[in-house]
């Protein structure tokens, strides 16, 4: 009887073996795999005025090899038709297809040009991806081999909460009527300071395409709509040392505490561009040339007004 006790009592502990044994390897696996690096959310620009638009993050060195761009496969889930697909130097890029295409790589560039960590992203007019077909207005998107991309960030919780470079970040998103705000748009990418070979977490926006129309409701809202864009207001006034911005996209509570000081940073930022960098950020995109100009006035309104505002404010007595 003792024995056949001993007999089951082994049988048990050598099941739970068997169950615990995977468990904790995959535990100690995720543990391994944990990205470790200096959180980076924005960098100093230096001299804004020679940034080239154009370009952007990825400069002349980074551009596309187009003699042949393969498919690889469809990405799933987002509001945009993407693709991984493979340029003639054998770099991977997501495609990304649709209306969202223009607004994401004029953002990109503004949100670039005032130093913030932003994807690497291309806007090609007119491309044949071999299996797929020739699309115009395709945003091209690097997938680099020595980059990780480890998961979103949070809005609501970041190393960078309270900064004024995340204060800045938000009020960018306001300039840009960027109404889709949520943490599935963001994203870390774990990689290698190039200056000084320590590990980096940069934290970017990598979704920016809801951009450019109307952030009103559900119903109203609209993305790469520069007639939209052009008419809406931008900051309906001042509430102590709040800003009462229009925004009536996703997560509104995110813009409920922007200040003054707020503003006067990253405005400082902004009006250091000047109208060609602006126009610049559009034709990135691709965008025609009457819509360019329509679309840079608005801005260059919406960064006079936001300094403005500070201006008035610091003038009170």
């Amino acid at each position: 009887m003792l024995q056949s006790r001993i007999h089951r009592i082994a049988l048990v502990n050598i099941l739970l073996m068997a169950f615990a044994l995977p468990v904790l390897a995959q535990s100690e696996k995720q543990k391994k795999s944990m990205p470790v690096g200096t959180p980076v959310l924005w960098r100093d620009p230096g001299p804004i005025e020679s940034r080239n638009l154009l370009l952007g993050a990825g400069g002349e060195a980074m551009k596309p090899d187009l003699r042949k761009v393969t498919f690889i496969e469809q990405k799933t889930g987002g509001y945009s038709t993407k693709y991984r697909v493979k340029d003639a130097a054998g770099n991977e890029w997501i495609a990304k297809l649709g209306k969202e295409a223009q607004p994401d790589t004029a953002a990109n560039r503004l949100l670039w040009a005032m130093g913030y960590e932003t994807e690497i992203a291309y806007l090609i007019p007119h491309l044949t991806i071999e299996g797929k077909g020739t699309f115009e207005n395709v945003r091209l998107e690097a997938r680099p081999k020595h980059t990780d991309r480890t998961g979103d960030w949070k809005w609501e919780n970041n190393p960078f909460t309270g900064t004024p470079q995340f204060q800045g970040l938000k009020v960018m998103m306001v300039l840009i009527n960027n109404w889709d705000i949520k943490d599935s748009n963001n994203e870390i990418l774990a990689t290698r300071n190039e200056g000084t070979g320590e590990g980096e977490l940069r934290y970017i926006i990598s979704d920016l395409g809801g951009s450019f129309g109307k952030t009103g409701g559900f119903i109203a809202r609209s993305r790469n709509k520069p007639s939209d864009f052009v008419k809406a207001d931008f900051i309906k006034g001042v509430k102590a040392d709040v800003i009462d911005f229009n925004y009536g996209g996703k997560s509104k509570k995110l813009f409920d505490n922007i200040t003054i000081s707020d503003a006067k940073w990253i405005g400082g930022l902004l009006a250091r561009l000047n109208d060609e960098q602006i126009k610049d950020a559009f034709r990135a995109a691709n965008y025609l040339p009457e819509e360019v100009e329509r679309l840079s006035s608005a801005v260059r309104q919406r960064i006079e007004a936001l300094n403005s505002v500070s201006a008035q404010v610091a003038s009170r007595p």
